[in-house]
């Protein structure tokens, strides 16, 4: 058994092979408190004109979606047209999180 902790996952690039897509780096994992299990990888969306106007819903990748953890690369399979969005609320971005 190979274990990873999220640091490891962090920064690593997300390689969909269904459509050769780059999807981002891991910048989180979602887990379930109440069994201790990692249910998705999370990849922050990327900056809409260089991060001013915020950026695009994050990609979640379900953990039955991976099909390989590489050094610098995790491969997962995921429908190219679906863009998991969070499960609640909205993370704002760019410049303009800063002003309220």
């Amino acid at each position: 058994m190979e274990l990873a902790t999220i640091e490891e996952l962090s920064g690593k690039d997300v390689i969909n092979l269904r459509d050769g897509s780059r999807l981002g780096n891991v910048c989180d994992v979602q887990m379930d408190i109440h069994d201790g299990c990692v249910k998705a990888l999370i990849i922050f969306g990327r900056p809409k004109f260089f991060g001013l106007f915020g950026r695009e819903e994050d990609i979640y990748v379900p953990w039955d979606n991976i099909d390989k953890f590489g050094e610098d690369t995790i491969l997962v399979s995921c429908e190219s047209s679906i863009r998991p969005n969070r499960p609640s609320g909205k993370r704002k971005g760019g410049f303009f999180k800063f002003m309220h």
